[in-house]
């Protein structure tokens, strides 16, 4: 799997998934920049996001619901429409959005999270679907408990709660969602479009 020649944007890079891919579509041969303006544009990972804090519903403030949906949500939509805008001239182009187990299942006292992943699925198969004529593939993932240091903002019962649900019996690694943004972001990736793609170690088995 080859991503030569291929310029990609990554958001949310710094760190985690974000850094993981970065690495990964570079060894792969892409030119991967952070930059928030571009010209060509072949390759675009919307990762960018936070879990927020960890409350029940009943004791959530405004902010925190805001905060969340505006970084994990709206963001996306952002990035995507800038993508496509970027793309459509060259009737060609790769869109790969993180999303979350979290946005099919939902995850008690984490509901801003859950409902922005949530929005970010329906998101991408939509906008899919828009552009599936138009040589522009957009895909997402759905990971479960990942080793980053988003976990670090959850509290350690909520973190034990989500291992216990994954059959292999641990937490993924940043650098098997890279392997898979990999080749969703490659020329191999032809025929998936509006997709989602469970990263569970055994999980999610819908």
């Amino acid at each position: 799997m080859t991503l030569a020649g291929k310029t990609a944007l990554v958001t949310g890079a710094a760190r985690g998934i974000g850094l993981a891919i970065a690495r990964r579509f570079a060894r792969d041969g892409a030119r991967v920049t952070l930059l928030d303006r571009f010209g060509r544009l072949d390759v675009m990972v919307n990762n960018a996001g936070i879990t927020g804090r960890s409350f029940p519903i009943w004791q959530l403030a405004d902010d925190d619901w805001n905060q969340v949906l505006a970084v994990d949500l709206t963001s996306v939509f952002y990035g995507c429409r800038a993508a496509i805008r970027a793309m459509l001239p060259r009737g060609s182009g790769r869109i790969v959005n993180v999303a979350s187990i979290a946005g099919k299942e939902g995850n008690p006292t984490l509901v801003p999270y859950s409902s922005a992943k949530a929005g970010v699925i329906g998101l991408t198969k939509a906008v899919a679907k828009e552009v599936a004529t138009r040589g522009i593939l957009v895909n997402a993932i759905a990971p479960a408990v990942i080793g980053t240091e988003l976990l670090e903002q959850m509290e350690p019962s909520t973190v034990d709660m989500l291992v216990a649900k994954i059959p292999m019996g641990r937490v993924g690694r940043p650098e098997e969602v890279a392997a898979l943004a990999a080749w969703l972001a490659s020329d191999e990736c032809s025929f998936s479009t509006g997709a989602v793609y469970d990263l569970s170690g055994g999980r999610a088995t819908y």
